[in-house]
């Protein structure tokens, strides 16, 4: 059973053009198939579900879309074993493709996805939070402070549409980063690796969980991330005055951040993260809320991935 969800409205609109590229190789190849456009925010999530849920023992399950749809998709996701899921990126970031690899015109995807004999068998994170009522699970990264909340704002930035038309879409989480650096509130926090005793951290600028070595369109946060080896890479940043966090961009962008005094990276199996005040917290680019208590942790070998 080959299904489809396809956001149209992804990269300003693109994601309809790359729909119909990848849907022209099905249709020459006589392949049987359905697919389903969301409609609204949360749609993709419902219709994942529905699709999982039909009763059928192979489910091939593609997403046409950002990392936005692709988060939706995996959270209405039900019976993994069953489930062979595939991405065809038409966002601006396409952190999740990108992690894995997937490069080329949709027609080159499609084709790779239809053909593939072995699955990418990956880990995928999770994260709660004081007040939540589920669970988040993510495929890239889910943290708090500046990281989230630039993803809180790429969300409904006017920038963002901008850049998009102009094909640097790219461009719009560093433009929100050195913009947001120097008005976001840091704090103070507290975090616990695999339950082995808290390390208290001073001005907390962010904490990144993440599952691929980067997110925010290809900022290598954790350069030796890992989506197979079972644990989450913590890139934590502290303590740093603003000014010269500004002046470490270059450094992080650029996979060098780590010889920085106030970045660290901690793998860890799960981690908990208490903070003295709110900070806005994401899960693969999607807003969770404002909040002071969290608990991420890895799930291993929880996603197969036609690639």
């Amino acid at each position: 059973m080959l299904c489809f969800i396809v956001n149209e409205h992804s990269r300003s609109g693109k994601g309809a053009k790359i729909w119909k590229e990848a849907e022209a190789v099905l249709k020459k190849k006589n392949i049987a198939y359905e697919s389903y456009v969301t409609q609204y925010e949360g749609h993709a999530f419902s219709l994942a579900h529905d699709i999982c849920e039909c009763g059928a023992d192979d489910i091939q399950l593609v997403v046409v879309g950002g990392d936005g749809t692709a988060n939706e998709v995996i959270n209405g996701m039900t019976h993994f074993e069953k489930v062979r899921f595939g991405v065809i990126p038409t966002g601006s970031g396409n952190d999740l493709a990108r992690g894995l690899g997937i490069m080329g015109t949709p027609t080159e995807v499609i084709g790779h996805i239809l053909n593939c004999r072995e699955d990418y068998v990956m880990d995928l994170g999770q994260v709660s939070w004081n007040g939540c009522e589920k669970p988040r699970l993510f495929a890239i990264s889910a943290g708090a402070g500046l990281d989230a909340l630039v993803c809180k704002k790429a969300l409904k930035s006017k920038v963002k549409d901008a850049l998009n038309k102009l094909h640097l879409g790219k461009l719009t989480y560093l433009f929100l980063t050195v913009q947001s650096l120097f008005t976001m509130q840091t704090t103070d926090a507290g975090a616990v690796f695999d339950g082995k005793g808290q390390k208290n951290h001073k001005k907390m600028i962010f904490a990144a969980a993440m599952n691929f070595r980067a997110e925010g369109g290809g900022v290598p946060m954790a350069p030796g991330a890992d989506a197979q080896d079972g644990k989450l890479s913590v890139c934590m940043a502290w303590g740093i005055p603003k000014w010269r966090t500004f002046l470490c961009l270059p450094l992080l962008v650029t996979a060098n951040h780590l010889r920085i005094r106030g970045f660290e990276v901690t793998n860890c199996k799960e981690y908990d993260l208490k903070l003295k005040t709110p900070m806005v917290l994401h899960a693969d680019g999607e807003y969770c809320g404002d909040v002071t208590e969290m608990h991420f942790q890895c799930l291993p070998k929880k996603l197969h991935v036609m690639w």
